[in-house]
């Protein structure tokens, strides 16, 4: 069992949504979530960053039964708007990181920090969304969103199983900073079971954290650690996603202080002799 990103773009796999008209109501929470977290994944999409992946089988008491752990760089790559869209997510396992697989089949979950794609002009009109009162979390004031999936309509999510995808309809609640409009918290489950195809809950929570970024003084919030949780009617899985040593992609290269790069010479035969390169992060995915 799989639950992915649902990647589709008309004329890409996970009727075109009209532009919420942004002055029709400029103090909106719901609409200047949708702005600030439209212009929060464009920025999530040039950072790379370590995640760190637990999956676990639960028995029938929630008692870890098996499990497996692993390391990934991971990225993210998207473009698009309200009529065209295309995400790309990249997770190459870590140097060192090589382990024996398990003999038992485990939930595999990917895309977990792109739930976020509800409020992308893509999707938004898949969806209702609604204001909730206050909340506090971790002492910092928050505005709770609440989402609901109109079923028929296009969703960021799908399960995977047996080599067919079933858009999920999800519902859930995203907490914004109230000061910063950053997201903070969400969470997100299935309006109703599955059971016709063996699903019978998931659950998704992510945690956000503030986040520094080199040459930048604001921190911005980025995922931190997320859960995903599946049950069967005869299974239960857990799967904890960690992200941590975020960067960016295009920017951090650097070069060793002890390689000497030479001036570029032709030889004799015409061939160019080797150089030492660079050691970082390469600036193309």
């Amino acid at each position: 069992m799989r639950v992915i990103p649902k990647l589709f773009v008309p004329a890409l796999l996970l009727a075109a949504a009209a532009p919420i008209c942004l002055a029709a109501a400029p103090q909106d929470p719901v609409v200047l979530a949708q702005k600030q977290i439209t212009a929060y994944l464009t920025q999530l999409a040039d950072l790379h960053c370590t995640e760190a992946v637990t999956q676990e089988k639960l028995d029938g008491n929630s008692h870890v039964e098996l499990s497996e752990r692993s390391q990934f760089d991971y990225l993210i790559m998207m473009n698009g708007d309200a009529d065209n869209f295309q995400l790309n997510e990249t997770r190459v396992e870590t140097p060192g990181n090589r382990h024996k697989l398990i003999s038992k089949p485990m939930l595999i979950t990917n895309g977990v920090p792109t739930l976020l794609l509800v409020f992308h002009p893509y999707y938004r009109d898949g969806f209702t969304f609604e204001t909730r009162p206050e909340e506090l979390i971790s002492g910092r004031r928050t505005i709770p969103i609440h989402f609901a999936h109109i079923q028929g309509h296009r969703t960021p999510v799908a399960l995977a199983l047996r080599g067919r995808e079933y858009p999920l309809d999800l519902e859930g609640t995203a907490w914004l900073d109230e000061s910063s409009q950053q997201v903070v918290r969400m969470e997100a489950a299935l309006q109703h079971d599955m059971v016709d195809v063996g699903l019978r809950s998931l659950s998704i929570h992510v945690d956000y954290m503030p986040t520094v970024l080199a040459g930048q003084n604001v921190p911005v919030n980025l995922p931190s650690v997320a859960i995903v949780e599946v049950t069967t009617p005869r299974q239960h899985w857990r799967n904890t996603h960690a992200f941590n040593r975020y960067r960016g992609f295009s920017t951090d290269v650097e070069q060793d202080p002890n390689v000497k790069i030479h001036p570029d010479t032709t030889a004799a035969n015409g061939e160019k002799p080797s150089e030492p390169g660079q050691q970082g992060a390469p600036t193309q995915p």
